[in-house]
């Protein structure tokens, strides 16, 4: 009798040491889990943080090779504009019109612009590019207009006092008006 109650003593604690092992085990096999997850999270995270550092990278290579423009020192700034109508078979312009405004030559580091200004309202900006000696000036009305208008300017004859030049208005009616431009140096 007492081996049988050894050998059931026994094979108890085999069923209680096997039952905590399969407890155990489960546990393992959670966490194995759960650290699986984590690890695939983090690696998506470290996959994110790469992209960002390339991304960053490649920013600030671009940024380098980005050329910055500006107009000359002679250009930039304020000047008096006359304007005079020379031809025109537009009703709204007439030969002889006059006009005075101020201009201002002036950039974003990324475009030339050139801003002209009446009893301080801004009336137009025009896009700009100096080559060659030589500045054009470019304004077109949006496509939300209903007068559609394009006007070119051609500053072709620069010193350190005066800009002269001509600007064409092309209005969708199809009538022309050209105009001679002189811009003197401001003092303000």
């Amino acid at each position: 009798m007492l081996k049988n109650t050894f050998f059931i003593l026994l094979a108890c604690s085999f069923l209680l040491i096997s039952c905590d092992y399969k407890e155990k085990e489960k546990n393992i096999t959670e966490r194995e889990k759960q650290l699986l997850e984590k690890e695939k999270i983090f690696a998506q995270k470290e996959s994110e943080y790469q992209s960002l550092l390339k991304m960053r990278d490649s920013i600030f290579a671009k940024k380098d090779s980005v050329k910055i423009a500006l107009w000359p020192e002679e250009i930039s700034g304020p000047w008096t504009g006359k304007v005079i109508c020379t031809e025109s078979n537009c009703s709204d312009y007439v030969v002889g019109d006059q006009r005075t405004d101020t201009w201002e030559f002036d950039s974003d580091s990324i475009h030339l612009s050139a801003k002209i200004i009446n009893n301080n309202n801004l009336v137009r900006v025009y896009s700009g590019k100096f080559e060659n000696n030589e500045i054009r000036l470019n304004f077109r009305t949006d496509s939300t207009s209903q007068k559609k208008v394009e006007m070119n300017v051609l500053l072709n004859d620069i010193s350190d006092t005066k800009l002269k030049g001509t600007r064409t208005i092309i209005a969708d009616n199809g009538c022309t008006a050209k105009f001679s431009v002189e811009l003197v140096r401001s003092t303000k």
